[in-house]
């Protein structure tokens, strides 16, 4: 019998730091992102992401943590990003994760099935491919990247398609953030059901 060979994910970067957005921010991160991306976010800020064949491939058991890691990763989350990390089989590397002892969460934008152990899923709506309903329907954590004012339009399109538990922020383009966040500020304290994501981790200067 021929067994398949073992998954290999193209790795772009693995780092250790701090988590910047959304629900864990500011809690100690290991970042896994994976090459590969079809979504074409004409803001994204990791374009080099997009094609996977630019990255070497390693099987999950092979990828080791940054060496600055605590040997216990009890309260360390392993963030698996991309690029759009869901379009692997996320299988094995989070079964790898869990192994080791972290807890898994994963950054998509929806658009692919979801494949893979995690204890948190974000998702981050694009409006250049929009999510699969049943991948809202699986969110932990619904986080909106506002461009423009049409954005929060968007974000409650997709809020109602979430769970009830579901966390939901609002999160400026970078570029944008200056003209954005008071925005997002006011429609915050009127409708309270959204919190604030302002990328931490670009303001101290962390990966």
């Amino acid at each position: 019998m021929n067994l398949a060979a073992p998954y290999k994910y193209p790795i772009m970067e693995s780092f250790y730091t701090l988590q910047g957005e959304g629900f864990f921010q500011g809690r100690a991160a290991w970042f896994i992102r994976l090459g590969g991306c079809d979504v074409g976010c004409v803001w994204c800020d990791v374009k080099e992401s997009w094609n996977a064949d630019a990255f070497p491939k390693y099987e999950a058991r092979n990828l080791l943590p940054p060496e600055e890691m605590p040997d216990n990763p009890e309260n360390i989350i392993a963030v698996v990003t991309g690029g759009e990390p869901l379009m692997h089989d996320c299988t094995a590397l989070t079964q790898v994760l869990k192994e080791r002892g972290f807890q898994t969460n994963v950054e998509t934008s929806g658009a692919y099935p979801v494949t893979g152990l995690w204890d948190w899923i974000c998702v981050s709506p694009k409006k250049f491919k929009a999510p699969l309903p049943e991948v809202l329907q699986q969110a932990n954590e619904l986080k909106v990247v506002v461009f423009n004012k049409s954005d929060f339009d968007w974000a409650e399109q997709h809020a109602v398609q979430v769970p009830a538990h579901c966390k939901l922020y609002l999160q400026p383009e970078w570029s944008k953030k200056e003209e954005m966040t008071p925005l997002i500020t006011e429609y915050i304290k009127k409708h309270p059901n959204w919190e604030l994501s302002a990328q931490l981790h670009k303001y101290i200067n962390v990966p």
